[in-house]
C-alpha cells in the first residue's frame, strides 16, 4: 500500500511516494517554481514588487508545478500503486475564485489531454495573485481587529491579529477592491485550493490551516462568526467548511489525473499547512519533542498537552492534524536571510555551515546579530540590514557567521519558553545539514538534536495523513 504526499511551499512542489507496509519513502520528485517555470518571472517563489511589505504569488504558477511534478513523478514510479493521497500548502496564503470556478472543477472529469491545469483554470480567479505568509501589508487591519475585538482574537483563534495570516488580508482586498472581492464566490487557502483540484471538488480548510487565519473558534472548530462578518461582507459564505482530524475524507482524485496514471476515485485527504504536515511528518504528533524547521523561514513547533497561548503574542496555535493542537513560533528572516549573510561575506558552504564554528567558541564572546532583510514578525522589526551588538564592519567572517546563527537560535529561544521547556529538539529542512547551525540549537536549548533522515517532513506528513484515509 502506497501513499502520495504533495508539498507546496514557498519557493517549490515536492511529491513524495510512502510505503505504508515497509514504512519508508521510496521516492521523491520536485519542481522548483524559479528555476523550471521562469515564465511566471517568481525567481524566489513569488512575484517582485517595489514594495518590501507586499509579497504575493500567481496561483497558476502552483497549478503548473501540480502538472510538471505529476508529470515527473509518473516517470519515476509507477503511481497506479498509489492508494491515497494528503498534502499542505505554505501557510496563511489565499486563492480568490470567481463563479467559474464550481463548473471549471466539474470540467476536469472531461477534460482533454491538451488542456492543462493552467489552462483550464486561468479566467477563475476573481483576483490575480495570491497573497503569500510573507507579505506584511495589512497593518491596519491588524489594528481594526484589536480596536474592535482586542485579546478576544489570541484567545479564541490561536494568535493575535497577525499581517501575514489570512482574515487581515481578505479585509484588505475587501476595503481596497470592492468589485472584485463582490465578484469572489469562494476563498480558499493555498492548501485547500489544491485539494479542490486534485479532487474536482471544493475541499474543506482542516483545523491545522485554518488556525492560521485569524477566523477559527479553536474551541469550537467553527469559522467564529461575529469576528469574520467585521472582518468583510459575506465572508462566511465565501469560506469552505472546517475539516476536523476525527472527519472522513469526502474527497476523492478526479478523473483528470489518470493521464498521469493515477487511479481516479482514491481518497484524497484535505490538505493542511505546511508546519502542521511537519509535525506530523517528523514524527512529534505527540506531545514532548520540539521542532525546528530551518527553511524560508525559521518555524518551532510542538504538540501541546493543552491548549494555551503566547501572552506575548508572538507564538501561535494551530489544530494537530491528528488531533488536539500545536504551538508554533516562525521568525521570517531564515535561510534566506542565512544565504543572504554567506553570499555577502563570499564564503562558501563548508566554512559558513562548518569551519566557522570551528574557529570561534560557543556564546562567541558575548558577539551576536541579526539579519533583517525581510521585516521580521517575531519580533516585531522594520527590514534594516544586519543589527550587531558589537563592530560588524571591524570583524572577521568566522564570527560574523557565529554571531548570525546564534542570533537567530537564541531569538528563537526567548521566543519559545512560554511553551515550555523540551529534552529533544528535531530539526528539519534544508539548513538541518548545517552541523554549526545543529551545535548551536544544542548549546542554546540545551536538548538533544536530531536531524531527521528525511528532509521533506512536510511532504512526509502528507503521505501520513493520507493513510489515515484508507
Amino acid at each position: 500500500m502506497y501513499t502520495l504526499g504533495i508539498d507546496s511551499s514557498t519557493q517549490s512542489i515536492k511529491a513524495l511516494v510512502y510505503d505504508c507496509t515497509a514504512c519508508k519513502v521510496v521516492k521523491t520528485v520536485s519542481v522548483n517554481f524559479g528555476k523550471e517555470l521562469p515564465q511566471f518571472g517568481s525567481p524566489d517563489g513569488f512575484l517582485p514588487s517595489p514594495d518590501a511589505l507586499v509579497r504575493q504569488a500567481n496561483p497558476l504558477m502552483w497549478l503548473a508545478a501540480l502538472d510538471l511534478v505529476l508529470k515527473k513523478l509518473q516517470s519515476a514510479f509507477d503511481v497506479s500503486l498509489i492508494d491515497a493521497i494528503g498534502g499542505d500548502g505554505q501557510q496563511h496564503g489565499s486563492v480568490y475564485l470567481n463563479s467559474t470556478w464550481p463548473e471549471t472543477l466539474a470540467r476536469m472529469e472531461a477534460a482533454g489531454g491538451e488542456e492543462t491545469l493552467e489552462k483550464l483554470f486561468a479566467g477563475c480567479f476573481s483576483r490575480r495573485v495570491a497573497p503569500i505568509w510573507m507579505d506584511s501589508s495589512t497593518t491596519a487591519q491588524c489594528r481594526h481587529l484589536m480596536e474592535k475585538f482586542g485579546d478576544r482574537v489570541r484567545r479564541e483563534t490561536g494568535s493575535p491579529p497577525i499581517e501575514r495570516f489570512t482574515l487581515p488580508q481578505i479585509m484588505k482586498f475587501a476595503e481596497e477592491e470592492p468589485a472584485a472581492y463582490g465578484s469572489t464566490v469562494r476563498i480558499h487557502l493555498v492548501s485547500s485550493f489544491l485539494a479542490s483540484v486534485l479532487s474536482g471538488a471544493d475541499a474543506p480548510i482542516d483545523t491545522g490551516d485554518g488556525a492560521g487565519m485569524n477566523a477559527l473558534d479553536l474551541g469550537k472548530l467553527e469559522w467564529s462568526e461575529d469576528i469574520c462578518s467585521f472582518a468583510a461582507p459575506d465572508v462566511l459564505d465565501k469560506l469552505p467548511g472546517v475539516f476536523r482530524p476525527e472527519d472522513k475524507s469526502p474527497l476523492r482524485l478526479s478523473r483528470y489525473f489518470t493521464r498521469y496514471g493515477f487511479r481516479a476515485g482514491i481518497p484524497v485527504a484535505p490538505f493542511t499547512g505546511d508546519n502542521p504536515a511537519s509535525l506530523v511528518g517528523t514524527g512529534s504528533e505527540k506531545p514532548g519533542v520540539a521542532v525546528i524547521s530551518l527553511g524560508t523561514s525559521d518555524v518551532f513547533f510542538a504538540a501541546m498537552p493543552s491548549f494555551q497561548t503566547d501572552p506575548a503574542g508572538y507564538g501561535h496555535v494551530f489544530g494537530n492534524p491528528f488531533g488536539g493542537f500545536m504551538s508554533l513560533a516562525c521568525v521570517k528572516n531564515g535561510s534566506l536571510a542565512r544565504e543572504k549573510v554567506r553570499a555577502g561575506l563570499g564564503v562558501d558552504y563548508k566554512f559558513f555551515d562548518e569551519t566557522a564554528f570551528e574557529l570561534t567558541p560557543p556564546g562567541n564572546g558575548g558577539k551576536r546579530a541579526f539579519p533583517y532583510f525581510e521585516a521580521e514578525i517575531t519580533p516585531i522589526h522594520a527590514a534594516t540590514g544586519i543589527e550587531a551588538n558589537f563592530d560588524w564592519e571591524g570583524a572577521c567572517a568566522e564570527t560574523k557567521v557565529r554571531a548570525i546563527i546564534e542570533g537567530q537560535i537564541a531569538n528563537i529561544y526567548e521566543r519559545t519558553r512560554w511553551i515550555g521547556a523540551f529534552d529533544t529538539i528535531r530539526v528539519t529542512g534544508g539548513a538541518s545539514r548545517s552541523k554549526g547551525i545543529r551545535d548551536t540549537i544544542a548549546d542554546i536549548f540545551g536538548a538533544k538534536v536530531e536531524t531527521l533522515d528525511v528532509p521533506d517532513s512536510a511532504a512526509l506528513g502528507g503521505a501520513l495523513i493520507a493513510q489515515r484515509q484508507l
